[in-house]
C-alpha cells in the first residue's frame, strides 16, 4: 500500500552513499541527505528493459556523493508513535539516536517495511512527492545560483584591477549563461543516465539530451525511500551547480586570458571533464531500486566514496583545472614586480557574504529534501564557516600582527569548500574542528607554497579550492564516524536499508583514491584542453591588450567611468 507523507511525521534520514567494504554489496551512511542530491535521482522513470511490467529510474540521478548517505527518514505517527522509514541516502546513521536509535529503528523494521513500496511505478511515484520538498528545492536552486551571479562575480571582481573588473564579471556571467544551455542540452544525460553508453560507470548516455522525454510527470528519487521530487525540479539544481564549478576556474588566471577561448574552453571541460567526474560521485539507482540493480552506479559512487555536496565533483575538479590553467597560460605581466592590490575589497566581502548564504542552498539542498538532515547540514555549514574565518585571522594576527578582511573573507570559503564533502555527514563540533583546521592549511599553500613555486594563482582557486576541496574530502571520512557523532553507514543494497559497523580507516581511503581519481583525470585532461586551443586559437591576450586592461581590449568598456 502506497502511505502519503503525513504533515505531522518526522523524517530521519538515512545515508545513500554506496560504500561497500572489499567489495561487498554495502552502501556508505554518511551524514543528512544523499550526496548531493545527484547520486539519487530517478530521473524519468523507464520500463526496465529485463522485467516486464516493472519501472525503474535508470536515470535516477545518483545523487552526489553527498548522496553517500542514507537517510533513514523515521515518520512518528501521531497515534500510533511508530517509526516508519523514509531516509535513503544509504549512508547516514539515524540521527539524534545513535546506535540506541538505529537499533530501535531496525526492530521496527518489519512493522514499517510493509508500508513502503519497492520499485514503485510513475503513477506511484507521483503521489509520493511533496509540495513543502518542491518549494525547498526550488528555493535552493535561487541560491546556489546567486553564488555565481552575482556573489562569486563580485568576489573575484572586487580582487582584481580596476581595469580588470567588467572582464571577470562578464566571465562570470557568460560562463553561467553558457553552461545552463549545456547542461539542458546534454550535460544532465551524461551526468544522470546511464543506458545507452559504453562506460555506464564511468559517464552517462545521451538517452535525455535536449531534455528528451523528461516532462512536468517525470519523477526524480530523494534519498528516502518512497519520497520523490519532479524531475524538473533535479534538473534546475543540479545545473546551478555545472554553472558554478567551471566559473571557479577562471580566477586561477585572470586578467590574462581570452574572452572567446576560455568559452570554448569551458564547453569542452563541462563536457569531458565535469559531466564524467558528476556521474562517477553522484550517480547511483536510488533507494527504491538498488536493491534489483546494485551495479547501476557511477564508479566512485559504487566504491563507497562520500561527498555530500560536491568537494570533489566541484572544488578539487575546478581547483586542480585551474592550476594547471594558471601554469599553462603563464604569469602576469609584470608579476612579481609590479603591485597588484585588488581594487575593491568592499566588492570582495559583499561577494563573500552572500556565497556564505547562497552556499546553505548548496549544501543544505543537497539532502533534496526539507527534513532533519537538512537541519545537519546547514548547521555545520554555518559553524565550520564562522570557525575557518576566526582561524584564518587568527593566523595572521600570529604571522603579521594584524588580522585582514581579505584574510577573513578567504577564510570563510575555506570553510564552505572543506565543510561541503562532509555537511550531511559530520557533527556540528566535528563541523567545527573541521574550519578551524582547514584555514591554517590554506594559509600555508595561498602564503608559502604559492611563492615558492613561483606560480601565479591570481586569485588562489588552487590554494583554497582545491586544497581546502582535499582537505574536507578526506576528513569526511572521519567525521562520518559514528563514534565522532557523525552519521555511520548502511548496507543500502537490501530493503530497507540495515547498519553495517562503520571502519574509519577504510572510508579515509576510499576518500583519498576518490580525491586521487579526480585530481588526475581534471588535471591531465584540462592540461590537453588547454594545449590544444591555446595551440589553435590562441588563449592569452597580447602583452599590449593586457597591459591596457582586459575590461577595454576585450569588451570595449570599463567598469567605472570616473
Amino acid at each position: 500500500m502506497i502511505r502519503k507523507k503525513e504533515p505531522d511525521d518526522m523524517d530521519l534520514h538515512r545515508p545513500d552513499c554506496a560504500v561497500r567494504p572489499r567489495g561487498e554489496a554495502w552502501r556508505a551512511a554518511g551524514a543528512g541527505g544523499p550526496c548531493k542530491g545527484r547520486n539519487a535521482v530517478h530521473g524519468v522513470a523507464q520500463r526496465n528493459p529485463e522485467g516486464a511490467g516493472r519501472f525503474w529510474s535508470v536515470d535516477s540521478v545518483a545523487r552526489r556523493s553527498r548522496c553517500h548517505s542514507i537517510a533513514l527518514s523515521s515518520r512518528l505517527a501521531t497515534d500510533q508513535n511508530r517509526l516508519r522509514q523514509g531516509g535513503a541516502n544509504p549512508c547516514h546513521r539515524a540521527l539524534l539516536g545513535g546506535a540506541g536509535l538505529i537499533g530501535g529503528l531496525l526492530a521496527a523494521a518489519p512493522a514499517f517495511a510493509a508500508d513502503l513500496v519497492k520499485a514503485p511505478t510513475v503513477e506511484q511515484m507521483g503521489t509520493m512527492v511533496s509540495k513543502g520538498d518542491t518549494a525547498w528545492m526550488l528555493m535552493s536552486s535561487v541560491l546556489v545560483l546567486m553564488m555565481s551571479i552575482p556573489a562569486l562575480a563580485l568576489f573575484y571582481g572586487g580582487l582584481v584591477r580596476t581595469k580588470n573588473m567588467l572582464s571577470v564579471l562578464m566571465q562570470v556571467f557568460m560562463i553561467v549563461s553558457i553552461a545552463a544551455l549545456v547542461w539542458v542540452g546534454w550535460g544532465y544525460s551524461m551526468a544522470f543516465t546511464s543506458t545507452n553508453t559504453p562506460w555506464p560507470m564511468l559517464v552517462g548516455g545521451l538517452d535525455k539530451a535536449f531534455l528528451s522525454g523528461v516532462t512536468s510527470t517525470t519523477y526524480a528519487a530523494t534519498f528516502s525511500n518512497n519520497v520523490y521530487l519532479p524531475e524538473f525540479v533535479f534538473v534546475i539544481f543540479q545545473m546551478t551547480f555545472a554553472c558554478i564549478t567551471p566559473a571557479l576556474i577562471v580566477g586561477a588566471f585572470a586578467e590574462r586570458v581570452r574572452f572567446w577561448p576560455l568559452m570554448l574552453f569551458m564547453v569542452l571541460w563541462l563536457t569531458v571533464v565535469y559531466f564524467p567526474i558528476a556521474h562517477m560521485v553522484w550517480f547511483w539507482a536510488g533507494p527504491d531500486f538498488l536493491v534489483d540493480a546494485p551495479k547501476d552506479a557511477g564508479y566512485l559512487w559504487d566504491m563507497g566514496a562520500l561527498d555530500f555536496a560536491g568537494g570533489t565533483v566541484v572544488h578539487i575538479n575546478a581547483g586542480i583545472a585551474g592550476l594547471v590553467g594558471c601554469l599553462m597560460i603563464g604569469k602576469r605581466v609584470g608579476f612579481g614586480k609590479e603591485a597588484t592590490p585588488p581594487h575593491s575589497l568592499t566588492m570582495t566581502m559583499i561577494g563573500a557574504s552572500l556565497l556564505w548564504v547562497g552556499w546553505f542552498g548548496f549544501n543544505a539542498g543537497s539532502n533534496l529534501e526539507a527534513n532533519a538532515v537538512t537541519a545537519v547540514a546547514f548547521i555545520n555549514t554555518f559553524v565550520a564557516t564562522a570557525a575557518a574565518a576566526l582561524s584564518w585571522a587568527v593566523v595572521e594576527q600570529i604571522h603579521h600582527k594584524k588580522p585582514s578582511l581579505l584574510g577573513a573573507v578567504t577564510g570563510a570559503v575555506a570553510g564552505l569548500v572543506a565543510i561541503t564533502p562532509a555537511s550531511g555527514f559530520a557533527a556540528p563540533m566535528t563541523s567545527i574542528y573541521l574550519g578551524l583546521i582547514v584555514s591554517p592549511i590554506c594559509y600555508f599553500f595561498v602564503s608559502y607554497v604559492k611563492n615558492k613555486f613561483k606560480y601565479d594563482d591570481t586569485l588562489d582557486v588552487f590554494g583554497v579550492h582545491c586544497v581546502g576541496g582535499i582537505v574536507g574530502a578526506i576528513a569526511t571520512g572521519i567525521v562520518a564516524a559514528p563514534s565522532l557523532g557523525g552519521q555511520g553507514v548502511f548496507d543500502y543494497t537490501i530493503f530497507p536499508a540495515g547498519v553495517v559497523e562503520y571502519d574509519m580507516a577504510a572510508q579515509v581511503w576510499k576518500q583519498i583514491k576518490a580525491v586521487l581519481i579526480t585530481l588526475v583525470w581534471s588535471g591531465g585532461v584540462s592540461a590537453v584542453l588547454f594545449y590544444a586551443i591555446d595551440k589553435t586559437i590562441g588563449l592569452r591576450p597580447s602583452e599590449e591588450a593586457e597591459r591596457e586592461g582586459l575590461d577595454l581590449s576585450e569588451h570595449g568598456e570599463r567598469a567605472y567611468n570616473y
